[in-house]
C-alpha cells in the first residue's frame, strides 16, 4: 500500500465506525499499511486483536500500543462524528483525541523507521473502551506464553492537559469496588428495642470510614480514599425499621493499598456486626520508575520537538496501560491534548499529530 503523511492516515482512521468492540475494519487496514512488520491476529471472542513487529536488531523490544475502538457519538455533533471535518485549526470526528490521533502517530513512525537497535512491535486492539476483558491483556498473556513480551511500552492515550508536550503518566492508579451488607433485624418504629436497625450500627462507624484515606500517599500518587457511592434501606415507610442495609463504595488505590488492605480496613470496623463484604478489583494500580529507560527517551523527545518540560502524571481514570504494567513491562503513556474526549464534537489539532508522531519518530531514532 502506497505510503500516506501522517494526517492523511489519521483521518482514514478516524473515517472508520469503530464503536467498541467493532473495528469496521480498521485493523485489516492497518495490517495492510505495514506489510513490511510481520502480523499475528490473537482475537478473541467478538474482538478483534492485531500484533505487528518487525525485528531491527539485537537490542531490546520497544511496543507502541493503543486501540482502535471508541465509544459510540451520542447526541450534541454539529456534523457527522465519522466524517472527519477540518475547521478553524482542528479536526473534528469521535476519536480524534481517545486515540485515533496516538494511534496514527505510531502507526506512521513505524512505518518510516528505518534504524532501530532491537524489535519494534505495534499492539492494537478493539476492546479498550469497553470491559477490556478480550483486549490487551489477552494479547500481553499470549505474548507471555510465546516469551515474546516488550520490555518497554508507549501507550498513546491523550495525556497533555493545557499545551501539547505537558503531561506524561508513568502511573495509574487502581480501582477497587466493593459492597457491604449489614443485616439486622425487622422491627416496628415504636418498638426498637425488639429490632436491629442497620442503619443505626451503620450510623456509628460512617465517621471513621466515609471519606477516609487509607494512605499517605507518595510524590506521584494521591492518597488512596473510601469513597462511599450508595447507601440504601428500608421500604419507605416510617413506622418500619429496616432488616438490611446496603453500601456501596469505591477506591482508587495508590500501589500503596491492596484489595487485602481494604478488606481488614473494613473488618475493622464491621467485626462486632452480622455483615457480609463483596469486594472487586477492575483496575490495578501500576508505577513505572522515573529513571527507566523508556521515559528517559520519552521526555527527552518532547523537550527536542516541543521546547517543553513535560511532568510526571498518574491523573485520572484506567487504561491498558496497566496490563503492560501487571505483566512487568515499562510502560509510559502519552499522547495529544485530553480536553475533548468522549463529549461531542471531540476534535485534536493537525498540528499535535504532527508533533506526537516526530516525537515517536525521535524515540525510536535515539532509543
Amino acid at each position: 500500500m502506497h505510503r500516506l503523511d501522517t494526517i492523511e492516515l489519521f483521518i482514514k482512521l478516524l473515517s472508520f465506525r469503530s464503536v467498541t468492540p467493532d473495528d469496521d475494519g480498521a485493523l485489516t487496514f492497518i495490517r495492510d499499511y505495514l506489510d513490511g512488520f510481520e502480523a499475528e491476529w490473537v482475537n478473541r471472542v467478538n474482538v478483534k486483536n492485531l500484533f505487528l513487529h518487525k525485528r531491527f536488531g539485537d537490542g531490546p523490544h520497544l511496543c507502541f500500543a493503543g486501540h482502535i475502538d471508541v465509544v459510540p457519538p451520542g447526541d450534541g455533533w454539529e456534523s457527522d462524528p465519522f466524517v472527519p471535518k477540518a475547521e478553524g485549526g482542528y479536526i473534528y470526528a469521535r476519536g480524534a483525541q481517545d486515540m485515533k490521533s496516538g494511534v496514527a502517530a505510531f502507526v506512521q513512525a513505524c512505518r518510516e523507521a528505518e534504524h532501530f537497535d532491537g524489535t519494534l512491535s505495534l499492539l492494537l486492539t478493539s476492546d479498550e473502551e469497553g470491559e477490556a476483558r478480550h483486549g490487551t491483556v489477552e494479547v500481553l498473556r499470549w505474548l507471555k506464553e510465546r516469551d515474546f513480551l516488550p520490555d518497554y511500552a508507549v501507550v498513546a492515550e491523550p495525556t497533555c492537559e493545557k499545551v501539547f508536550g505537558d503531561a506524561i503518566k508513568i502511573g495509574r492508579r487502581g480501582s477497587i469496588n466493593g459492597i457491604i451488607e449489614k443485616i439486622g433485624k425487622q422491627g416496628h418504629a415504636a418498638y426498637p428495642e425488639k429490632a436491629v436497625n442497620p442503619i443505626h450500627k451503620v450510623a456509628q462507624v460512617l465517621p471513621h470510614i466515609a471519606g477516609v484515606d487509607l494512605d499517605e500517599g507518595d510524590e506521584f500518587f494521591a492518597p488512596s480514599k473510601f469513597v462511599i457511592t450508595d447507601i440504601r434501606a428500608g421500604m419507605e415507610v416510617t413506622n418500619v425499621t429496616p432488616g438490611k442495609l446496603k453500601m456501596m463504595f469505591n477506591v482508587r488505590n495508590n500501589t500503596k493499598t491492596t484489595k487485602e488492605d481494604i478488606e481488614a480496613f473494613v473488618d475493622r470496623y464491621f467485626k462486632d456486626m452480622n455483615y457480609m463484604l463483596t469486594i472487586t478489583q477492575s483496575a490495578k494500580p501500576f508505577m513505572t520508575d522515573k529513571d527507566s529507560k523508556i521515559v528517559e527517551a520519552i521526555t527527552k523527545a518532547i523537550e527536542k520537538i516541543t521546547g517543553v518540560q513535560t511532568k510526571y502524571s498518574t491523573a485520572g481514570g484506567t487504561s491498558d496501560a496497566r496490563f503492560f504494567g501487571e505483566f512487568g513491562v515499562d510502560v509510559v503513556e502519552f499522547g495529544v491534548r485530553n480536553d475533548t474526549i468522549h463529549a461531542p464534537n471531540e476534535r485534536t489539532t493537525a498540528e499535535e499529530v504532527r508533533g506526537l508522531k516526530r516525537i515517536f519518530d525521535e524515540v525510536i531514532r535515539s532509543f
